[in-house]
């Protein structure tokens, strides 16, 4: 799978959970979806640094 994908992959599904958090739950689990939340930006911002780290290996 292309970065770019898995990257957009993972802010469908943030923006997913917040409108679900807002419209279903009537915002009362703020603290569980900010930690899913930040967890998927870590986990996007480890994918993007892992790739270019590999990219930038690839061209020396």
């Amino acid at each position: 799978m292309n970065t770019s994908v898995i990257l957009l992959i993972i802010v469908i599904l943030m923006h997913t959970m917040t409108l679900i958090h807002v419209t279903i739950f009537n915002g009362e689990w703020d603290g569980i979806v900010m930690l899913l939340s930040s967890m998927l930006f870590l986990l996007a911002l480890a994918i993007y640094g892992f790739t270019k780290h590999k990219d930038s290996r690839n061209d020396r």
